[in-house]
């Protein structure tokens, strides 16, 4: 099952590119409320999470379960909407915002990628700027042509052993991309109808990416 999850800072329109789809669940987390609302999709909303001190809206949808917790507390508002989700029974998350703003929380929401990827879970988080998704080692991604002209790959570990690219401007062949010299892999672009990325040891951050102002 897919769960869309609307969480704190700025999204652009481009954010959802496609329709939400009748069967998705929908989740907000505090003023990720906002944003859903401003994308047309509050009144999907199946449940609000977090401790409400950040959104501006006063009355929700209706139809939403409503989960408030305490201000103080163990977990960010964005991974109580995951653990929601995930008790739902979903498998495949699309997370929109949570890129911008402070930037605790934005590595926060980053490296809780890699956690769900380790534990077999799609996901990836959107703010219509940015797209970053998590590729864990021995696999592989595709990367399509989109409006995301650009896309890097930062490793997660120390090294990152034989990566390869294909079908992009700037190719690799069993590679090895250190953490402490990222800027080795970025600025890339997809030159045929997709590129692929795979990794045999270590795993990747892979952001895609645009300039709004071209």
């Amino acid at each position: 099952m897919k769960s869309y999850i609307f969480i704190g800072g700025e999204v652009e329109k481009s954010a959802l590119e496609i329709a939400i789809p009748e069967n998705a669940l929908v989740i907000a987390a505090d003023s990720g409320y906002d944003n859903a609302k401003s994308l047309g999709y509050a009144e999907r909303c199946d449940f609000i999470v977090g401790d409400f001190d950040s959104t501006k809206e006063k009355a929700f949808c209706s139809r939403a379960k409503i989960v408030r917790v305490p201000a103080e507390k163990d977990e960010t508002d964005t991974q109580l909407a995951v653990n929601t989700a995930l008790e739902q029974g979903a498998t495949e998350l699309y997370i929109v915002g949570g890129l911008s703003g402070r930037l605790d929380h934005t590595l926060s929401n980053i490296y809780l990628l890699e956690a769900l990827a380790e534990g077999g879970i799609s996901a990836c988080i959107c703010d219509g700027k940015n797209r970053v998704r998590y590729l864990k080692a021995r696999s592989s991604l595709l990367i399509p042509r989109s409006e995301y002209k650009y896309f890097g790959l930062i490793p997660a570990d120390k090294e990152v052993k034989g990566v390869t690219i294909d079908g992009a401007k700037y190719n690799l062949k069993n590679a090895k991309l250190e953490r402490n010299n990222p800027s080795f892999a970025i600025s890339n672009e997809v030159k045929e109808n997709f590129a692929m990325v795979s990794s045999k040891k270590g795993g990747l951050f892979v952001i895609e990416s645009k300039d709004l102002s071209k």
